[in-house]
């Protein structure tokens, strides 16, 4: 059986997992590049895989992950 819940992280973590700065994770936001959920203004939550291919599909090449 497939796993169908998808794991939603704050912005750290999501630099941490695919190895930018949370300043580029905000650029990222501000330009539309990837997808995020708004809990408040100040507060994003971002689906990992979503935003891997965000990624893949603007730029055309796999996010590396964290080791």
């Amino acid at each position: 059986m497939e796993n169908t819940h998808q794991q939603l992280v704050k912005k750290r973590e999501l630099s941490r997992i695919i190895s930018t700065s949370p300043r580029t994770i905000d650029a990222w936001v501000a330009k539309g590049l990837i997808p995020f959920l708004a809990i408040s203004p100040r507060l994003h939550l971002f689906n990992v895989q979503e935003v891997q291919e965000a990624l893949a599909k603007r730029f055309g090449v796999k996010v590396r992950e964290e080791r």
